[in-house]
């Protein structure tokens, strides 16, 4: 089976477009909630589909898992805007923590749950106006889907194909959420 059959194709204009957009909301969610913690969630999606009902789906899922440990953990959070859009899915969400706490379970999520991997979880506050990244807290980067090498060496040299890296979300996909 294969989840990328269907779906509205997008360009590297759009998928930039969507990223002006989203910095747009971020300032936009800080200035109602401007002392707490914000995390983006998406999916990191190769090649042109990005949005479908099999990719609805599978954010869901994922969604649900990330909540499932912040509720394990007690914390509270609270989703504020929750966008579909044909560039993807994406989730918005405040938490009263401090930021590297919260990326602590991001990362957490995406490294054990199985679909995590799929998932770019952005762990921002308003005084730094950016991200706190992985590197910022020690782990070791994020590996890439197919071969375990950090993500970023696969995807700069593009060692896999976008119908490779397809192939594994589909089988994904089909293994959980289906």
């Amino acid at each position: 089976m294969n989840i990328f059959n269907e779906g509205k194709e997008q360009n590297i204009a759009q998928a930039l477009n969507t990223k002006d957009k989203r910095v747009a909301l971020q300032q936009k969610i800080f200035t109602k909630y401007p002392d707490q913690t914000l995390v983006d969630v998406n999916l990191n999606i190769t090649g042109p589909i990005k949005n479908n009902r099999f990719l609805e789906k599978l954010f869901n899922y994922g969604i649900k898992q990330l909540e499932a440990s912040w509720d394990k953990l007690g914390f509270a959070y609270k989703l504020v805007v929750s966008l579909d859009e044909d560039t993807g899915y994406e989730n918005f969400y405040i938490l009263d923590l401090p930021i590297k706490k919260v990326k602590q379970t991001t990362i957490a999520f995406e490294d054990q749950a199985e679909l995590g991997r799929l998932f770019d979880a952005d762990v921002l506050v308003k005084d730094k106006n950016a991200a706190i990244s992985r590197r910022d807290l020690g782990p070791s980067p994020r590996k890439c889907f197919i071969c375990d090498r950090p993500a970023k060496e696969c995807a700069r040299s593009r060692r896999h194909s976008v119908a490779e890296m397809q192939d594994y979300i589909s089988e994904l996909y089909v293994k959980n959420v289906k």
